[in-house]
């Protein structure tokens, strides 16, 4: 992937990650932060940043917990 597509996948999970809290309570908030988390995972195992793979696959463990449980 093309550091252009990097950067708009990035800006495009941080967007929806930002807008998730407004609504986490409902279950869409907690879909948008389940998909903003995995869009920036992408980018974060693209760029090779494992810290913030590990951040963001325990982020959308805790959402689906939350969602399903």
């Amino acid at each position: 992937m093309n550091a252009r597509g990097k950067r708009l996948i990035g800006w495009v999970g941080a967007s929806i990650l930002a807008l998730a809290p407004f609504i986490i309570d409902t279950d869409i908030g907690k879909k948008l932060a389940i998909l903003g988390l995995f869009l920036l995972l992408v980018q974060a195992m693209e760029s090779r940043l494992w810290n913030l793979v590990a951040l963001n696959l325990s982020g959308i463990i805790g959402y689906l917990y939350a969602l399903y449980f």
